[in-house]
């Protein structure tokens, strides 16, 4: 399953800044050293950036802005359109591929407790798992999506094909089936395609070297040290638990009319460890705080790989679990995910001077163009 979003919180600025196509994967703006003061969050802008919800790109929005310069949190929009109340800032909700930086995490943590070597194939660890038609792939390659293997196979290309098997299972060991069954895309080491499968191989991996489930051992090696209470991976069951802000997806009609879809029950099984969680901004705000911080993975080479992008390779931006870019001088490490109904987005500087944590309940957010909103409160934060 080959993501169709910008995944690329660059692309998103690129269009802000330059009106340009969401094409490239990353964005380098030059600009002076001086550029680098880090000032508080801007509250008018960024109350400005979720003025208006609901509208035609988004329903709500919950933002949080953090970091040693000051912090500011908000929402704005509907819990749902049926009752028209207020979202719940509070709320939970999909955090679809920001469930990388956890997975990501794990696999470091274990590395650096000696129970994974990033430079060995993932063939020791999980035989079987690849043919004889792929060469060694690392675990560090899984990790930066530099492993060649091709996305697997979902339910179908459009939202009606999805939609109508969201109560349905389709479970990791079948996703990876179908990957492993078109063989390698590329020589491992040579490109970088951000794919879900690689993530979903990691997350069978870390069942294999702990003898746990997937989401209890992320629970216990992640979700508990950095605090992050009301995050939790639902696996076959369709709905969020607790509070939580409905999701819509708008589909146009044969008349020429936009219906606005209730999508907030949904099986996401096979996302799994590539995009399965259920969180808020408070604890993703949590989560980014304490791995930067070496609270999670300790600070050392395990750590260094989440602000590493492979060398060698044209036009890389991925590490483990994050992706780089450059603003006016500063360098940020962030990672954005989609799921139907809602785009969400976590990271900050390194030096944890500002973090930006958002959930947007996007009408359209698997458009290859970035949500309108989303832009807004991106820009209004890095201001």
């Amino acid at each position: 399953m080959r993501p169709r979003t910008p995944t690329v919180l660059a692309a998103t600025l690129a269009l802000a800044l330059t009106a340009g196509p969401l094409a490239a994967p990353a964005l380098a703006v030059p600009a002076p050293a001086s550029a680098r003061t880090t000032t508080a969050p801007d509250a008018t802008a960024l109350r400005a950036a979720i003025a208006g919800l609901p509208d035609a790109d988004a329903t709500a929005a919950l933002v949080r802005v953090g970091g040693t310069a000051g912090s500011w949190h908000g929402s704005a929009g509907v819990h749902d359109l049926a009752s028209g109340t207020a979202a719940d800032p509070d709320a939970r909700f999909r955090a679809g591929s920001t469930t990388k930086v956890v997975t990501a995490a794990a696999v470091l943590k274990l590395a650096a407790q000696g129970r994974i070597d990033l430079g060995k194939p993932v063939q020791h660890y999980l035989p079987g798992l690849l043919t004889r038609a792929f060469e060694p792939i690392t675990v560090r390659q899984l990790l930066n999506h530099t492993s060649g293997i091709q996305p697997g196979d979902g339910w179908g290309d459009t939202f009606e094909e999805q939609y109508a098997h969201r109560f349905d299972t389709l479970t990791p060991r079948q996703v990876v089936a179908s990957a492993v069954a078109k063989g390698p895309e590329f020589r491992p080491g040579t490109q970088q395609d951000y794919l879900n499968i690689n993530y979903t191989i990691l997350g069978l991996l870390i069942e294999k070297v702990t003898g746990h489930s997937y989401a209890d051992e992320v629970a216990r090696l992640v979700l508990r040290p950095a605090g992050m209470r009301d995050t939790y991976f639902p696996g076959t069951d369709p709905r969020i638990r607790g509070p939580h802000n409905h999701g819509y997806q708008a589909v146009r009609r044969a008349d020429g009319t936009t219906e606005l879809v209730d999508v907030t029950d949904w099986n996401q099984a096979d996302r799994f460890a590539a995009g399965d969680m259920i969180s808020t901004t408070a604890d993703l705000q949590r989560l980014v705080t304490a791995l930067f911080g070496g609270r999670i993975v300790p600070p050392g080479p395990e750590l260094e790989e989440m602000f590493t992008v492979p060398a060698g390779i044209e036009g890389a931006t991925y590490s483990a679990g994050f992706q780089r870019f450059e603003l006016d001088g500063k360098v940020y490490w962030f990672k954005s995910g989609a799921r139907y109904g809602y785009s969400t987005a976590v990271g900050g500087s390194r030096d944890l001077r500002r973090t930006l944590v958002y959930s947007v309940n996007s009408t359209d957010s698997k458009s290859e163009d970035m949500n309108k909103v989303a832009e807004r409160i991106v820009l209004a934060a890095l201001k």
